[in-house]
């Protein structure tokens, strides 16, 4: 659903603009480069974006040596997404005389879900004692520091530039090392710098995204804390007379809820979506302005929230088209239970690496090993055993010692198995157990080269309960 976006006020045009905070990584304040940014760290935030007990270092982010320091005391987080092919940096600066910021630069077009797990790691960041104001990528203005590649304990401010492609995203985190000792928060400056952005403000980063104010798309898990959607960061600012929050929660261009939250400044400006997979949707706001005559601000694209939940083995199916050349050839599909259709899931039997397919081709006969892992880090399943039933597609009682006799592969793990053996005229030749194959003869008698006909019967334990299962197919006898 595209929503008109419709705004006019010179608060786009001032020099400066004073950005709420944003301390997760899933709500990154959308920045552009035509002004400085003026912030202050004050939060924790609802998620923690690093792991604290693992997190040492990933990359050239590092905890640090104290065991009070951490990477995500008092932080904030921005994201910008290039407007031009070119160079990028940025200045950040200390506004006050006890900060010591530290920032670190993911991308290009990472999500925060791969950062939260560390399989996205910074490609610029800057960890280091820092004894001038500033810090940050490109040159030091107050002491002509040049950029270069982060070295532990070099001492450097400044990272290199980035050379960045139109469209490419990229996440700033920034820390207040000094947070880390006495809590308070405290205020900062960012300040884009760079050839591209020296060429023109308004075009090196991609200023529409800062229209997109509710952010990025956002991934979250069912045990994650809610999401917060703040209002405060539309271009019209603290202007603000009344807010509207309403939802298209199939995403589909229909809203299903257009008031789920109104009022002013206080009562609206920050919407609690909850981390449960119903809750998934493309959440809009429309706020309008207090000054002069009403305008409306609307974020026209939305953010669309995706709440995945851990992954549920629902069953494991053996496929029809198992007939094959290959006798033993066993063709299985792993169903997961995928309550919103949106899953993302990758699948390992006995061991084996990851795939994307639940398919899996020539499974072995008898008692195998399946995990589901959800790819959006919400959780993986403890190793759970299927069995599976196979059977050889042919057999050829010639007396040779090579597929003299037939039977049914896994019968002896199995609770009661009985397997009948048919004519193409249903009449029962043969009764089969674990222990008892079929040679191909009837009352003493060779049967002739055919297609013969197979039912399994079986109990099952299910919820304490023996439940009879049926299996039946058709084999070939071969002369």
């Amino acid at each position: 659903m595209r929503i008109p976006f419709i705004f006019i006020s010179t608060l786009l045009f001032s020099l400066i603009s004073y950005s709420q905070n944003s301390p997760d990584c899933r709500t990154a304040i959308p920045v552009c480069a035509d002004m400085p940014y003026i912030g202050k760290a004050n939060g924790l935030g609802d998620i923690e974006d690093f792991d604290p007990e693992n997190m040492v270092q990933t990359g050239c982010l590092e905890k640090g040596s104290g065991s009070s320091s951490n990477i995500e005391h008092n932080t904030s987080w921005f994201v910008f997404r290039a407007g031009t092919d070119g160079e990028v940096g940025f200045d950040l600066e200390a506004l006050s005389t006890t900060a010591e910021w530290d920032f670190a630069v993911y991308g290009p077009d990472v999500d925060c879900a791969a950062i939260s797990n560390g399989t996205a790691e910074p490609i610029r960041c800057n960890y280091e004692v820092n004894d001038t104001d500033f810090t940050g990528l490109g040159v030091n203005p107050e002491n002509g520091d040049i950029g270069r590649p982060n070295l532990t304990q070099s001492l450097n401010t400044y990272d290199e530039y980035l050379q960045v492609t139109t469209g490419e995203i990229y996440y700033i985190l920034i820390n207040n090392y000094n947070t880390n000792f006495d809590g308070d928060p405290e205020s900062f400056g960012i300040t884009f710098t760079g050839s591209s952005v020296s060429a023109d403000q308004d075009t090196a980063l991609d200023c529409t995204l800062r229209d997109e104010f509710l952010g990025l798309d956002i991934v979250a898990c069912e045990d994650d804390a809610d999401i917060v959607l703040s209002a405060l960061r539309s271009p019209a600012g603290p202007d603000i007379a009344n807010i509207r929050w309403y939802v298209d929660y199939d995403d589909d261009g229909i809203v299903d809820d257009d008031n789920l939250l109104s009022g002013p400044i206080g009562v609206a400006d920050e919407l609690i979506v909850s981390t449960e997979i119903l809750s998934s949707g493309r959440y809009f706001v429309e706020i309008t302005t207090a000054s002069g005559s009403p305008i409306t601000v609307v974020d026209e694209s939305g953010v669309l929230v995706t709440v995945f939940g851990p992954p549920v083995l629902q069953d494991v199916v053996t496929l029809n088209s198992n007939l094959s050349n290959n006798p033993d050839q066993n063709n299985i599909e792993v169903i997961v239970e995928d309550e919103r259709g949106n899953g993302s899931f990758e699948y390992a039997i006995n061991g084996g690496e990851f795939q994307d397919s639940p398919i899996f081709l020539d499974v072995p006969p008898g008692l195998n090993m399946v995990i589901v892992n959800d790819k959006n880090n919400c959780g993986i399943t403890e190793p759970i055993e299927f069995l599976v039933i196979g059977y050889p597609k042919f057999f050829t009682p010639n007396g040779d010692g090579i597929n003299d006799e037939w039977n049914i592969k896994g019968l002896e793990e199995l609770t009661d198995p009985m397997v009948y053996v048919f004519d193409r005229y249903g009449k029962l030749l043969k009764q089969l157990n674990e222990n008892t194959p079929w040679d191909g003869t009837y009352i003493g008698g060779q049967m002739p080269a055919s297609d013969y006909w197979f039912k399994l019967e079986y109990a099952e334990p299910e919820n304490g309960v023996l439940v009879t299962k049926l299996a039946q197919n058709h084999f070939s006898l071969k002369r």
